[in-house]
Formats: structure tokens, C-alpha cells, sequence
């Protein structure tokens, strides 16, 4: 029911952006893979964000062709920063903004405002948790003696996992809650996760670092000296540069220095 004296909006249905067909939605899944494909220092994701939602905002009034299409375009092209899988819950919002007709004043707004939350949530959870844990996973199994073929799937699977479940989550999360995405991001995982994926990545990397050595050392130890060697110098390595270094860049550095010795080897 309007309220007396408010404007109706009548531009599209509030249920066009729930009811999306599967086509369109698996169209914004899959633009939302390369959201980086464009990024820069002007716009950072605004040019991935508005590629992303352009399938559904062609349903429009007048298509792609209509002023209502160009205008929100413009709009969603524009500056956006955010980590890069959790944008998916700012798209889904975004688009049902757009499709429910809501002013172009608030969709500005919460633009302005999303980026910082959707930031730190995905910074927290994914780079500073699940991909050290996922790296550490994969040292392990290098040290109990997998090839180095199945220590790069292993990553891939367990990594990918979450990362595309969080794509497909916030997309669905943001086209359900529309611009009142908070509801979504106080979500108990998301609020505790980091916390317990953090205590998990350092529980098993303690476990994996010398299994995985021990797997490059082997029974001879033949090479002991030079993995004792390397340890030090990591070691000193992240104690210079602590605070400068990201905790993802370094798992993965050594993730991919252990596969290269293993094919080199």
C-alpha cells in the first residue's frame, strides 16, 4: 500500500529482480568472474560492476535502448571499491535497486557507503583466512607424499569452493535484501569465520610447514643444510618485512615454491 502524498513507483514490479530468469542470473555469474578484467585507479570495480548487472538492467523500461538503461550504466560505471567477490552481494543489490525503481539520490548513497563493509568482511575472510588455510591444506598433502599435480588441485578445489560460493551467495543474498545488505553481512559466519578460519590456518600451518619439509628433505637428508638455510632466511625475511607483506603473497609464494622444486626437482 502507498502512502498517502508518496510517489508510487511503477517504473518495474519489486518482484522483477527476484524473479530474474536462470539465464540472466548465470549471465551476471559469469561476468562477475572477470569484474577485475577492467580494473583501475579512477573507477577501481565500477566499470566490473556495471558489466556485471548490464543483463539485468537491459529488463528496464524502454531496454537498451532506453534513457532508464544509459542512465543506470553511467551510474553503476562510476568509482567502486570493494573486495572482489563480495561485490557480488553489492550487484545483487544494486540491480534490485534499479528494477524496484528506487531514486538514483539513495542508489548514490549506498554506493558511497557498501564499499568499506563488503571490503573488510571479504579482506578478513578470504585473503587474511581461507587462502593461507588453503595453501597450508595443500603443503600438507605435499609432505604426506602427494604429487605435485594433486597439490594443485587440491589448492584449486578447496580454494574454489568458497570462492564461487560466496559469488553465487551474494548474489542471491543482494537481490533478496535489495540496498538493506547489512542483514545479509551479519550473517554469523561472516562475523565469527574470520576468527575461527584464522585460529585453523595457524593450527595447520604449524602442522604442514615441516611435514612439507620434511617431504623436500627425505630420508637421506641430504638436504638438510639447505632447508635449514631457507628456513632462516624466511624466517628473517617475514620479521623485516612484517607489517609491509600481505599473509596471502606469502602462502602463496611458498605453495608455488614448493610445486616448482617438486617438478624440478
Amino acid at each position: 500500500m502507498t502512502a498517502p502524498g508518496a510517489t508510487p513507483v511503477a517504473a518495474v514490479p519489486a518482484s522483477a529482480a527476484l524473479a530474474l530468469p536462470l539465464h540472466v542470473r548465470a549471465s551476471i555469474l559469469l561476468r562477475m568472474l572477470a569484474i577485475q578484467g577492467v580494473w583501475n585507479y579512477e573507477t577501481m570495480l565500477g566499470n566490473g560492476i556495471a558489466f556485471s548487472m548490464e543483463p539485468a538492467l537491459r529488463r528496464l523500461p524502454g531496454g537498451r535502448k532506453g534513457a532508464a538503461y544509459r542512465t543506470a550504466m553511467a551510474r553503476h560505471s562510476g568509482y567502486f571499491n570493494a573486495h572482489p567477490y563480495f561485490a557480488s552481494v553489492a550487484v545483487g543489490a544494486l540491480i534490485r535497486a534499479e528494477l524496484d525503481g528506487v531514486p538514483g539520490e539513495q542508489i548514490d548513497r549506498f554506493r558511497t557507503a557498501a564499499p568499506g563493509p563488503l571490503g573488510s568482511v571479504g579482506d578478513r575472510l578470504i585473503w587474511a583466512g581461507w587462502l593461507p588455510l588453503c595453501s597450508s591444506i595443500a603443503l600438507l598433502a605435499y609432505g604426506l607424499g602427494a604429487s605435485p599435480l594433486m597439490v594443485v588441485l587440491l589448492f584449486l578445489g578447496t580454494y574454489n569452493c568458497v570462492h564461487l560460493g560466496l559469488r553465487i551467495w551474494g548474489l542471491n543474498a543482494g537481490l533478496r535484501q535489495g540496498l538493506r545488505m547489512a542483514h545479509a553481512l551479519g550473517h554469523p559466519i561472516l562475523r565469527q569465520g574470520p576468527a575461527y578460519v584464522a585460529s585453523a590456518t595457524a593450527f595447520l600451518a604449524g602442522v604442514a610447514l615441516p611435514v612439507a619439509a620434511h617431504g623436500i628433505i627425505g630420508p637421506g637428508r641430504v638436504l638438510l643444510g639447505s632447508v635449514l638455510a631457507a628456513v632462516a632466511a624466511g624466517a628473517t625475511l617475514v620479521t623485516l618485512l612484517h607489517g609491509r607483506f600481505e599473509g596471502w603473497r606469502l602462502a602463496t609464494l611458498a605453495l608455488a615454491s614448493f610445486v616448482l622444486y617438486t617438478m624440478v626437482r
